[in-house]
């Protein structure tokens, strides 16, 4: 017997709303409206797009001091918590002993507390490895009554100001609590589109009514999981368990900005946490391998998977591709993966077969579009 899907609150409203529903990370999720992903990317990248992301776990910890948590939770991540300013966010991931990453993250300091945002199809393993690690001292405690929702786009400050004018002060990566159609939420200024936006937990209750509300606006359309797809790829992001896992070091991902000074080496609180010999000597020596743009040339995409090689004809595979698919602002096809260090030059060419047949692509720089963040 499988298990089955769980539902977000917002369920009942993708229904309504025409919503082509599928499994994903154990939820049944939207993947398109009827406006169909090459027109919802498209909107995002124009006005403002409306993604439940209500299947991703929200976590609270809380100890005797909020220096105690995030002193705790330097133990897990590679990233300075204890800098993080009160109302501000930042990017993080758990590693393990070998120098993998466990789970990509954001975490927030929310005056006496640290908010945790993780992927949902590593929520339970995640909320075990914080349980494990630190409780008793810290207390972890899942968020079961709130959504998740995303309001993302160059008319999203317009869009959530018409609400709350307050959140047009906010700049990338701030957080504050907001009121948003009567209902107490908790908003960050951020996302995983690219673009400038808003990540916004509310009450489950008042999550129907507030989603409501914002689609009722000219700029807003709701958009699934397919067009999130195209925009977080374009936008040169890395999807956990494709383009980064557990034996993926930060190093090779291109996430060595996720990994600040003072937790370096000859920083402050240099290491400290799991997998710290690997991913310090990655910095200090380089890797192997890298993660890259590539550009298939022509029209075809080519998707997760595919093999990539040095020549055009024989050889043996140097890499594979961990992303792909079509880039609708880009106007062809986009993808990521990984390469030799050697091959990762940008303007190299290299081949990728598909059903027995190679053809090239471009080593390219990272993002494919421009990021749009309110700085």
């Amino acid at each position: 017997m499988t298990e089955a899907l769980q539902r977000t609150p917002l369920y009942e409203m993708h229904l309504e709303l025409g919503a082509k529903m599928v499994p994903f990370a154990g939820y049944e999720m939207p993947v398109q409206y009827p406006l169909g992903v090459l027109k919802e990317h498209q909107h995002t990248r124009a006005s403002a797009g409306l993604f439940d992301v209500s299947h991703m776990g929200q976590v609270i910890l809380r100890g005797e001091s909020l220096e105690a948590v995030a002193r705790a939770f330097e133990a897990l991540v590679p990233v300075n918590v204890l800098g993080l300013g009160e109302g501000r966010q930042r990017y993080g991931f758990f590693t393990n002993e070998a120098g993998g990453i466990e789970d990509d993250l954001m975490f927030a300091n929310r005056g006496d507390h640290l908010f945790v945002v993780v992927n949902a199809a590593c929520k339970d393993a995640d909320v075990a490895r914080m349980k494990a690690a630190l409780e008793p001292g810290v207390s972890v405690e899942v968020i079961e009554d709130r959504a998740l929702i995303a309001l993302q786009g160059p008319g999203a400050e317009a869009a959530l100001a018409a609400f709350n004018p307050a959140v047009a002060e906010m700049r990338f990566m701030d957080v504050a609590t907001v009121d948003l159609a009567g209902a107490e939420c908790w908003v960050s200024r951020s996302g995983y589109t690219g673009e400038d936006g808003y990540e916004i937990s509310v009450p489950s209750e008042a999550a129907e009514g507030l989603a409501r509300a914002l689609l009722e606006l000219d700029a807003v359309e709701p958009i699934g999981l397919g067009a999130r797809d195209s925009l977080r790829l374009e936008a040169g992001l890395c999807l956990y368990g494709h383009d980064i896992d557990a034996g993926t070091s930060p190093v090779e991902a291109g996430l060595t900005w996720a990994i600040q000074k003072v937790r370096r080496a000859g920083g402050d609180r240099e290491g400290g946490f799991p997998g710290a010999d690997r991913i310090l000597g990655d910095l200090a020596e380089g890797v192997a391998r890298k993660r890259v743009g590539l550009q298939p040339e022509g029209r075809a995409p080519m998707r997760e998977g595919v093999p990539l090689f040095a020549e055009a004809e024989g050889g043996e595979a140097v890499g594979q591709i961990t992303s792909g698919g079509f880039g609708p602002t880009v106007g062809g096809p986009v993808a990521m993966g990984y390469v030799p260090a050697a091959l990762a030059a940008e303007g190299n060419i290299l081949y990728g077969e598909q059903r027995g047949k190679r053809a090239p692509l471009k080593v390219v720089n990272l993002p494919f579009v421009p990021a749009g963040f309110k700085r």
